[in-house]
């Protein structure tokens, strides 16, 4: 067994507990020990141990109250417990008290109405127990307390371990049936168990044998009993029984004992068949018959012969045949009348005499109120009623003119019993009434723990501790891995797990678990309620979670790297760094120059999405060198990844100079060195006429060239093969660079020239990205306070028109009211001293009045 704690109960006697030594919660398992070691545990077990375990319930949770005074029995307490059916336990004091009550009454009312002393009276006077009313006699009044086996004399009370009024010991008494065994329990209330030895048994018709608790032999084999019925000639039919077997029920034909008469009966009634028939048989006097009823023994001798008397009794005749009447002897009869005080007047006679006495005597009512001669079978009567007191001592006799003893009191107590709930049912009596005999059983919700307290105490108890599991089904998170709790009234005890409930962040609440209750059960109460309420109750819902507290870094709305804030996870307050963007532009040359501004972005929420602005657009010309390299601009804006193939067209004279052709730009620059040629060729006769070395050697050619700068401001005439060593210093061929491009971007510029190209420059160099400036630790940090207190008043901060306005307007404020106090102040000083001047003078005036000069 397991001890019966639960988390929403507490002992009902814990407030007086403090003048009372510690003691263990349940001994139930040292008290039951051996004997469940023998027997095991199985249901007949827990069915015999039932009483038991409630008479520990009882005592464990304070409801162990004498039935007399209704008080609660304390382990310090004397205490005596019936032995017979209920086994209740009362004061010693309170059952003394009881049953010498009793047994007086018991031996007034037999010394009163039975021919008995006194002294006999109260020796075979009677008491009965309170509860179960089995009857004890006078010297088994309660004289010592002893424990409950009986063994010993004033048990100790201070002993923790040990069950109160018990001695400790093996309880050793004998057991019902007097199988010869004994109690194995240690010394215990309630009745022993069933003996739990094993013995050899048989059934009730005692065909099977079989191995069985001694206290539970009894069996039946449920086979047919066959055991010779009463009429030594039939067998039983019936199922295996406990008990004596049935009258045999066979039905025949049987003669009456007499054998005058036949009838159909059953076998178990033709022993005692009678006819209604007298015998008539022939005596052995030959002349008279049997008068007898049918009967199958012999008639006798015939009742007319031998010594004869006359019909008074007193001549005594021999010798008479049995054909002779006997005579009368004329004396007088002197036989007793039916009044039982007179004898019958007449003269010997045959037959019965006079059925009424007629003798004239004096007689009283019943009452003793009228006095008159009457006959003596005459009864007489007044018409007064008797209004004697009966034996109860509260209702006079209602009965008219009874005679000397008034019947007892037919009429219910009704008295208020010390319960204060029942009324005395029994007949009207004198002494006080018996207990209640009604007893309350108080249980946990579930029903399964319960004990039994008398009535009148139960307002004073609280539910038994259950030790079975709460059956309500949690409705929080933790419904599963939280600790069952006992069975409880009332509302079911709060969880105490962390929350753990994860947020849309990740991370998980840390609060103590806020979710729902189930609706509570019950509260405790005996009384039951007058109407039902239709308002059931209902589960508590439980709380959200708060918003995340945990704390984060953050970044700027532009996701700039350094520049993360420690805020609370919960918090969406966006924030800009005040840095410039910097983000690639869609074209993926250049970067934004706005100020940190949020994003645009799919995984941002939706509200960070509707304050996101684009970055800029970028409006500069595309400057990618093209591949295969040409010199013709990409005609696009900035854009990501290649420029589109130059269509450009190209025109390219023959050699001769008597054709010009026309390429697209990326079809002529694809083109190898030798298919250049080939195609620049007209395929016709040259008409120039040059020097064959020079015709051979391009780089000895002396054409004048127009050479410019790179603005085109500027320009020279130089030599062509000057022009072509200049193209080969930068690095690049002087075949690939078209005739419009020949001489173009050789001269540098001047600085005229210069300030046209600084606005590009501008535009370019703002598209670039800001290097992160690494600042220096501060060597400062720990310097002096009036060099950083002289530092910061240097610094110029810029104040806005407005805040210059609310200032001013603060200052006037400000002074327009210490005006206003010094006004008051002044106003009610003055009063102040005017009233206190006016109440010293009242002051002095009362002075000079109580002591006036002299």
């Amino acid at each position: 067994m397991s001890s019966p704690h639960s988390d929403s109960d507490t002992d009902s006697d814990q407030s007086q507990s403090g003048s009372e030594p510690v003691r263990h919660s349940d001994l139930s398992d040292s008290i039951f020990r051996s004997y469940l070691e023998f027997t095991g545990r199985s249901s007949a077990t827990n069915t015999d141990l039932s009483k038991i375990q409630s008479f520990l319930t009882s005592s464990s949770s304070g409801a162990l109250s004498c039935l007399i005074c209704l008080e609660r029995i304390r382990p310090a307490h004397p205490t005596w417990s019936c032995t017979s059916v209920c086994f209740s336990v009362f004061h010693l004091i309170c059952i003394q008290s009881w049953a010498r009550q009793a047994s007086d009454l018991s031996a007034l009312r037999a010394s009163t109405r039975l021919p008995i002393s006194a002294q006999k009276a109260a020796e075979v006077s009677l008491w009965n127990c309170p509860k179960c009313r089995v009857e004890y006699p006078q010297s088994q009044i309660p004289k010592t307390y002893f424990c409950f086996c009986g063994k010993l004399e004033n048990p100790p009370s201070d002993d923790p371990w040990v069950l109160p009024h018990s001695c400790g010991e093996v309880c050793n008494r004998p057991l019902n049936h007097s199988c010869g065994h004994h109690c194995l329990l240690l010394c215990h209330p309630g009745p022993c168990p069933s003996c739990p030895k094993l013995v050899k048994a048989l059934c009730f018709c005692g065909s099977v044998q079989d191995v069985r608790r001694c206290g539970f032999k009894n069996f039946s084999c449920n086979n047919v009993c066959n055991k010779v019925l009463a009429c030594r000639v039939h067998c039983c039919s019936d199922i295996c029984h406990q008990g004596p077997c049935p009258p045999c029920p066979v039905r025949a034909v049987y003669r009456c004992q007499c054998g005058k008469r036949e009838e159909e009966r059953q076998c178990c009634e033709r022993l005692d068949f009678r006819c209604e028939e007298p015998c008539e048989k022939v005596l052995g006097c030959g002349q008279h018959k049997c008068s007898k009823g049918c009967h199958s023994e012999e008639c006798g001798p015939c009742p007319f012969q031998g010594k004869r008397t006359c019909p008074c009794g007193k001549t005594v005749h021999e010798g008479l045949s049995c054909k002779a009447s006997v005579p009368l002897c004329g004396a007088t009869c002197s036989k007793m009348l039916s009044c039982g005080y007179h004898r019958c007047p007449e003269r010997c006679h045959r037959g019965q005499c006079i059925v009424t006495c007629r003798t004239v005597v004096i007689k009283s009512c019943r009452c003793g109120s009228l006095k008159k001669e009457v006959p003596c079978h005459q009864d007489l009567t007044c018409e007064r009623k008797c209004l004697r007191q009966r034996d109860c001592g509260r209702h006079a006799c209602k009965r008219r003119c009874c005679d000397g003893d008034c019947p007892p009191c037919s009429e219910v107590c009704g008295r208020k019993l010390r319960c204060k709930n029942h009324k005395c049912p029994s007949p009207c009596h004198r002494g006080a009434c018996a207990p209640c005999p009604v007893m309350v059983t108080i249980a946990c919700l579930c029903g399964e723990t319960q004990f039994e307290v008398p009535c009148g105490i139960e307002m004073d108890q609280k539910p038994p501790r259950c030790p079975k599991p709460c059956p309500i089904t949690l409705l929080c998170r933790h419904g599963k891995n939280r600790k069952p709790h006992k069975c409880h009234y009332g509302a079911c005890p709060p969880c105490r797990l962390l929350c753990e409930e994860e947020y849309p962040c990740g991370h998980k609440c840390k609060l103590r678990c806020h979710g729902p209750r189930p609706p509570p059960n019950p509260e405790f109460t005996l009384k039951p309620k007058k109407k039902k309420s239709l308002h059931q109750s209902e589960c508590t819902p439980g709380s959200p979670c708060p918003p995340c507290p945990e704390h984060v870094w953050r970044s700027c709305v532009g996701q700039h790297v350094g520049v993360e804030r420690m805020m609370v996870c919960s918090d969406k307050t966006l924030f800009s760094c005040e840095n410039l963007c910097g983000n690639p532009l869609p074209c993926g040359n250049h970067f934004c120059t706005k100020t940190c501004h949020p994003l645009k972005n799919q995984s941002l929420p939706s509200v960070q999405q509707a304050r996101s602005e684009p970055c800029e657009k970028c409006h500069i010309p595309c400057e990618k060198e093209r591949e295969p390299a040409c010199s013709h601009p990409c005609p696009l804006s900035c854009h990501p990844g290649d420029c589109p193939p130059c269509k450009v067209l190209v025109k390219r004279s023959c050699y001769c100079g008597s054709m010009v052709h026309v390429f697209e730009c990326i079809y002529y620059n694809s083109l190898p060195e030798k298919e250049q040629m080939a195609a620049r060729s007209c395929r016709g006769p040259c008409h120039r006429a040059l020097s064959s070395w020079s015709m051979l050697i391009p780089e000895k050619c002396s054409k004048k060239v127009t050479v410019r700068c790179a603005c085109q401001s500027l320009k020279k005439e130089w030599l062509c093969h000057d022009v072509q060593a200049a193209y080969r210093n930068a690095g690049s061929d002087p075949k690939d660079i078209s005739k419009n491009q020949f001489g173009h971007a050789l001269i540098p510029c001047n600085s005229n020239c210069k300030s046209k190209l600084k606005v590009i420059d501008s535009e370019l160099q703002l598209r670039r990205p800001k290097t992160v400036e690494v600042k220096e630790p501060d060597t400062d940090k720990h310097g002096p306070k009036r060099k950083k207190r002289r530092e910061r008043v240097q610094e110029v901060t810029q104040i806005s028109t407005l805040q210059k306005i609310v200032s001013n307007v603060k200052r006037f404020l400000l002074l327009v009211t210490l005006l206003l106090v010094l006004v008051a102040v002044s106003y009610y000083g003055y009063k102040g001293l005017l009233w206190l001047n006016d109440w010293m003078n009242e002051v002095e005036v009362k002075r000079q009045g109580r002591y006036p000069r002299i």
